[in-house]
């Protein structure tokens, strides 16, 4: 080797040595999350984002999070995961039902990169589909609402009418009759996930129909502040919602999203993640129930607590017969239990309740 040569490898081996460290190190895989509402709402998309932050920090440098908040369901939805897919995103999180078809045809733009949506069904080879059973926690929380109110009609803010939805109004209904046989249910649809003045103002209207007790399906406080107001009783949804205990605030339906986050990004580390659907609920932590507050009798909290601890060894599963759909014709036999495929497909309401499903 001639000296001039040597000089020039000996420059060059100087000049990597001298780089940054970080430089040589393996740059972080990119995760996206979009949400359907701000990330401070006080419940479900507050909870995504909580959920994301201990992600992020059980990864360290590791990972790179990019989130982006109040996505719209639709043609927005698609915009923003795509700059996300363009941007260097190898894995995004959609996080609400109605961005399914979304990101099924972003999926199919970036066939490399891998989508995960939070309570829908559909899948692709590179499109995965995560739930959670709410309708669990709804059982809980409906048989506490049977026992506490005292006007025997309890009321529901339903969001949409999808078979999330549904569920949650069945299960709550069902659970509610069978300590009170003589109870109610109404229910109000808003058609939004988060909007405070039509979360407010559905839950006045529960009201001034006569209910002391109000289960929101949406994802603001608002609900909880007007029932402060009105002295009645209701229940966290999506977040804990404590700041609102002992009342109005009797318990909550938790949802815990970290560990799936975590689970499901590590699995992009490894290389081993593929394509799933997923329904998790009480017995796997996805679902949890916020403690129950001292405004409820102690008999009916150790009620409370045996349905979920039930639920959660797999003893009992809310949807269990005898039960009849709403127009009175068979539905579920004796110990029947309904089976997931009816279940995520949920249009019916069950008999007894006096309401009409939005077409």
């Amino acid at each position: 080797m001639n000296r001039r040569t040597l000089l020039t490898s000996v420059a060059a081996a100087t000049a990597v040595a001298s780089l940054p460290r970080i430089a040589l190190a393996q740059a972080p895989v990119k995760v996206g999350y979009i949400y359907v509402g701000p990330k401070n709402d006080g419940g479900w998309s507050q909870h995504h984002a909580e959920a994301v932050a201990k992600a992020k920090a059980h990864f360290g440098d590791k990972v790179e999070i990019v989130e982006q908040e109040t996505v719209p369901e639709g043609a927005d939805a698609e915009r923003v995961m795509t700059q996300m897919a363009l941007g260097g995103a190898q894995l995004i999180f959609a996080t609400s039902f109605g961005y399914m078809e979304p990101t099924l045809n972003v999926a199919g733009k970036f066939p490399n990169v891998k989508f995960e949506h939070a309570t829908g069904y559909k899948t692709a080879p590179n499109m995965s589909a995560y739930n959670a059973r709410f309708y669990e926690g709804r059982a809980v929380c409906g048989t506490i609402a049977g026992r506490m109110t005292k006007s025997n009609k309890i009321g529901y803010i339903a969001s949409f009418p999808i078979p999330e939805v549904i569920q949650g109004i069945n299960s709550t209904y069902i659970h509610a009759k069978k300590v009170n046989p003589a109870v109610e249910i109404k229910v109000v649809w808003a058609f939004t996930w988060f909007d405070p003045a039509k979360e407010a103002d559905a839950t006045q209207a529960l009201i001034d129909q006569g209910c002391d007790v109000v289960l929101a399906h949406t994802d603001s406080t608002a609900p909880l502040a007007t029932l402060k107001k009105a002295g009645a009783y209701g229940f966290g949804q999506a977040g804990d919602m404590i700041e609102y205990a002992p009342t109005p605030r009797l318990s909550s339906v938790i949802d815990e999203w970290a560990p799936y986050y975590i689970e499901r990004i590590q699995a992009l580390l490894d290389g081993t993640w593929a394509s799933q659907n997923v329904w998790y609920g009480i017995k796997e932590g996805m679902v949890g129930i916020g403690a129950i507050s001292d405004a409820v009798p102690a008999e009916v909290k150790a009620e409370a607590e045996a349905l979920r601890d039930s639920i959660a060894a797999g003893t009992y599963k809310p949807f269990t017969g005898p039960l009849n759909k709403q127009d009175g014709s068979a539905w579920l036999a004796d110990g029947e239990v309904a089976g997931d495929d009816v279940l995520s497909g949920l249009s019916f309401y069950v008999e007894g309740i006096d309401a009409e499903i939005p077409k």
